[in-house]
């Protein structure tokens, strides 16, 4: 079982609503999605601790860098996500992953996607080339899939997500976001629980609360036994994760930050 980082994943893929977008016409005529927002930029980086239980289970990283390369003359944003074992877990159980996309500057969906992950002893390779003017995703076994417009790769969409209108959710709401997630189109589904300010080491935070829609009996008993909150500003960024998983519990917290394009709504003691 890898429980840590499939669950921080999930943790970061809050905050879906539908927005209004803009078409960007490129150099060969073809018509992509531009969206407006100041949510996130290059040079942001973040860091979270991963508990299991009691126990402090590792670290995850996450850093936005400018690409040093253009994709049909196209600015990209480099998004690079590691998580690594510590302590004791990482002796039983080591950990060592990178996720990376290359996503549209201005569009906000991906052109590549590099998943790259060693859990104690299972080891997995993903590299998906997204034709976005195809509308086509070309994997590492050389397969070709057909897609739907702006589709999203499962790290992609965590900031895509970031940069949604969420002033007109209700609780209960469900959003869904097309993805291509393990070879096959998947539609990722997040569920609006409110507002809530939650504290944790690195302070008190005004959040918005969701519970993904997930599929119970693998890792989780219930739909509501996952819960994520992102900060209640136009950094949406995650702030924490609480999981009741099958053998015990797991908790994603923001222990660093910094390049953020917005004041955090972090509360003052």
């Amino acid at each position: 079982m890898k429980p840590f980082y499939i669950i921080f994943l999930l943790c970061l893929l809050s905050g879906f609503h539908k927005k209004a977008s803009q078409k960007d016409l490129d150099d060969q005529g073809i018509d992509y999605r531009e969206i407006n927002h100041h949510a996130f930029k290059a040079g942001e980086k973040a860091t979270y601790l991963v508990h299991y239980g009691i126990i402090d289970a590792g670290y995850s990283y996450l850093e936005i860098k400018k690409a040093d390369k253009k994709m049909f003359g196209r600015d990209m944003l480099h998004i690079i996500g590691l998580g690594k074992s510590k302590g004791m877990v990482d002796f039983f159980f080591h950990v060592d992953d990178r996720y990376e996309t290359f996503i549209d500057d201005k569009g906000v969906f991906p052109w590549l996607f590099v998943r790259d992950i060693s859990e104690g002893g299972y080891k997995s390779k993903q590299t998906y080339k997204f034709y976005q003017n195809k509308q086509q995703v070309e994997t590492q076994k050389g397969k070709t899939h057909n897609v739907p417009p702006a589709v999203q790769d499962m790290f992609s969409a965590a900031f895509y997500a970031r940069t949604m209108d969420l002033n007109n959710l209700k609780i209960g709401d469900i959003i869904t976001v097309a993805s291509f997630v393990d070879d096959e189109n998947f539609d990722l589904k997040i569920r609006y629980g409110g507002t809530e300010v939650i504290s944790i080491k690195s302070g008190k935070y005004k959040c918005l609360k969701f519970n993904p829609v997930i599929q119970k009996g693998r890792l989780f008993n219930t739909a509501e036994d996952l819960e994520v909150y992102i900060s209640a500003d136009e950094n949406k960024l995650p702030i924490l994760c609480r999981a009741k998983i099958l053998v015990g519990s797991v908790k994603v917290e923001i222990v660093e930050y910094s390049g953020l394009s917005n004041p955090l709504a972090k509360i003052s003691d």
